[in-house]
C-alpha cells in the first residue's frame, strides 16, 4: 500500500496527523472522524477513507477506463487478497458512485457466498436499504444503486445486528459528503442510526469484536459481535471449556465479555495468587493454565481409575479494611482424566529387554523390563549369560513417556510359578502388596512408587522336584503423585508404596527362566 511504501522509505512508521503529508505524489491526513489517503494518477484519481471500522473508496476517470479491483475472499485473510486480472471487486466489497467512468468487471475465479438467512424478512431489509433512494438522500447526486445492491445483499444473509445497516447509510452520507452535495443532517433520525461518537481509528479489536464507546463522550473499547458472543450468553458463560491435555490443562475466557460484566482480567487468578491469565493481544482472549510442574493450587483426586483435576478462576483478594470494590469472580473447572494402564508383556530371558508400546487414552508410553546381574544394572542378563542358583539378580521396570510429576510406577506384587500361566496352582511371592516378602530375607525392593521406574532383586532359585522352567510375573499399577497416597511403611521398618486402583487397571508381566 502507498502508507507502508511511504513508511519504508523513512524507515520508520509515519505519525499522522491534522496536516497533510505528501510524499511519491501521495497525500495523506488524520483527523477525529478518522484517516484519508489520496492519490492522482495521470488517468484518474483515487481516494481511501478509514474511520477504524470501514473504509470507502472513492475513483474517478475518465470514459474508457479499466480499472483493477480486490477480488475479495471472506475466507482468506486480508494479507491472501490479490488483485483481479482485469475486474472490480464485488458491490459490497468496493462501492463506487455514479461519477466512475471506469469499466469494471468482476471475474474473479472463486466467489464466496453465503445463503440467504431463512430467519431474516428479507422483504423489510430490502425497505430498509431502499431508504438511499429517498429524502433526504434524493438530494445527493452519487447514485445510490451500488449501495442499496450491497445493503440487500448482506442483510439478507446475516442479522442486523451492531450497527450493521446503519453503516451503508453512513458510507452513502459520506461519499455524498465528497462530492459536495452531502445528503441532509436529519437522516439518522428517519433510519433510527445513532449519532458517530466514537473515534477508533486508534483501537485495534479482534475478528469478533467491534470498537465503540465505553462511555457516552468517552473512552472507547472493543465490543463483542452479536453473532460471536450469542453462543456464550445462551449458555450465560464467558468463555470456552477447559482443555485438558496429559500434563497441563487451560481455560479461555473472552475478554470483551469480561469487559461487558465489568471484570478487569488482570485482577482474576486461580488458587494461586501468582497463577494469573495472560491475554492474547490479537485475540483478546483470556488464558490461564497449569500443568505438573506448576500445578497452580489445584485439587488432584481419584475416583476408581479416573484422576480429577479441579481448580477457580477467582477475584484477587484485594480488599482493604475489611471491604472491596470489585465484582467476586468464582468460575470453576474441572479436567477427568482415565488412568494411565499398563497391557500385559511376557517374553523370555532369552533377550536381555522387552520394549511394549503402550496407548491408554491421551497417555502414550513404552515400558520395558531388564534384569542385570550387578547392583548398578550395567551387566544385562542375555540368552548367554549363565545365571546360577542362589545368584542374586536384579530385575528393573522403567515406563518411558509417563508425567513422573503427576503419575508413579508401583510394583504391587511378583510372584513366581513352574508354569507360564500366571495364575498356576503353586506359586511362590517374592513382593507382597509392595513389600518383600517377609519369608525371604534375599529380597529387597528399591525406588517402588518413587518415579515412573523402580527395581527389586532376590536370589535366584528354583522349584523343587520341577522342572528347570521358572517364571516370574509382576502386578503393577500408577497411582497419583499428588494424592499423598503411595507410601506406606512396610514391616520391619521397610516402606512400601501403595496405590488404590481397579485390578483391571493393573499390568502384568512375565519374564521366564530357562535353567
Amino acid at each position: 500500500s502507498a502508507v507502508s511504501l511511504w513508511s519504508q522509505l523513512n524507515g520508520s512508521p509515519l505519525a499522522l496527523n491534522g496536516s497533510v503529508q505528501t510524499g511519491l505524489g501521495v497525500k495523506l491526513s488524520k483527523d477525529q472522524t478518522g484517516v484519508t489517503v489520496q492519490a492522482s494518477l495521470s488517468n484518474f484519481s483515487a481516494s481511501v477513507f478509514f474511520d477504524g471500522s470501514t473504509a470507502q473508496i472513492h475513483l474517478e476517470g475518465s470514459d474508457g477506463l479499466a480499472l483493477q479491483g480486490l477480488c475479495g475472499n471472506a475466507s482468506r485473510s486480508l494479507s491472501e487478497e490479490r488483485l483481479s486480472e482485469d475486474g472490480s471487486t464485488r458491490s459490497d466489497r468496493l462501492l463506487l458512485d455514479g461519477r466512475t467512468a471506469g469499466k469494471l468487471r468482476n471475474r474473479c475465479e472463486a466467489q464466496y457466498s453465503d445463503a440467504n438467512d431463512s430467519t431474516i424478512n428479507c422483504t423489510k431489509m430490502a425497505e430498509r436499504c431502499s431508504l438511499l433512494k429517498e429524502a433526504p438522500f434524493s438530494s445527493c447526486a452519487v447514485n445510490p444503486e451500488p449501495y442499496v445492491a450491497a445493503c440487500t445483499d448482506t442483510l439478507c444473509r446475516y442479522p442486523d445486528l451492531d450497527g450493521l445497516s446503519c453503516r451503508f447509510l453512513e458510507a452513502y452520507a459520506r461519499a455524498c459528503s465528497l462530492q459536495s452535495s452531502a445528503a441532509a443532517e436529519d437522516w439518522r433520525s428517519k433510519a433510527q442510526c445513532s449519532p458517530p461518537g466514537a473515534v477508533c481509528q486508534d483501537r485495534t479489536c479482534s475478528d469478533h469484536e467491534f470498537c465503540g464507546e465505553k462511555t457516552a463522550g468517552g473512552e472507547t473499547r472493543c465490543f463483542c459481535r452479536a453473532v460471536f458472543a450469542s453462543k456464550y450468553r445462551e449458555t450465560n458463560s464467558l468463555g470456552d471449556p477447559p482443555v485438558c491435555r496429559q500434563s497441563s490443562v487451560s481455560l479461555s475466557l473472552v475478554g470483551c465479555l469480561l469487559e461487558d460484566k465489568g471484570i478487569d482480567y488482570s485482577v482474576l487468578q486461580l488458587k494461586e495468587p501468582t497463577c494469573r491469565g495472560q491475554m492474547d493481544q490479537q485475540t483478546h482472549m483470556v488464558t490461564f493454565s497449569f500443568n505438573s510442574t506448576n500445578l497452580c493450587g489445584t485439587e488432584v483426586t481419584t475416583n476408581n481409575s479416573q484422576t480429577i483435576y479441579k481448580n477457580v478462576i477467582m477475584t484477587q483478594n484485594l480488599s482493604s479494611g475489611g471491604i472491596t470494590r470489585q465484582d467476586q469472580v468464582n468460575i470453576g473447572f474441572s479436567c477427568v482424566e482415565t488412568q494411565p494402564d499398563i497391557q500385559t508383556v511376557a517374553f523370555r530371558v532369552k533377550d536381555s529387554s522387552v520394549v511394549q508400546f503402550v496407548s491408554s487414552g491421551p497417555w502414550k508410553y513404552s515400558l520395558t523390563m531388564k534384569s542385570y546381574t550387578d547392583a548398578d544394572r550395567t551387566q544385562a542378563v542375555t540368552s548367554n549369560t549363565e545365571v546360577h542358583l542362589n545368584q542374586r539378580i536384579w530385575v528393573e521396570l522403567d515406563a518411558d513417556g509417563l508425567d513422573e510429576n503427576l503419575v508413579a510406577m508401583v510394583t504391587d506384587s511378583c510372584w513366581a510359578t513352574d508354569q507360564e500361566w500366571p495364575g498356576a496352582s503353586r506359586k511362590y511371592y517374592l513382593i507382597k502388596n509392595g513389600c518383600p516378602n517377609p519369608e525371604d530375607q534375599t529380597v529387597s525392593v528399591e525406588g517402588n512408587g518413587g518415579g515412573t521406574s523402580n527395581s527389586f532383586s532376590f536370589n535366584m532359585f528354583q522349584f523343587s522336584g520341577s522342572s528347570a522352567q521358572l517364571y516370574l510375573h509382576c502386578k503393577l499399577q500408577l497411582c497419583i503423585k499428588q494424592e499423598n497416597t503411595c507410601v506406606k511403611t512396610c514391616d520391619g521398618g521397610r516402606r512400601r508404596r501403595f496405590v488404590r486402583s481397579r485390578d483391571e487397571a493393573a499390568a502384568f508381566i512375565s519374564m521366564a527362566w530357562t535353567a
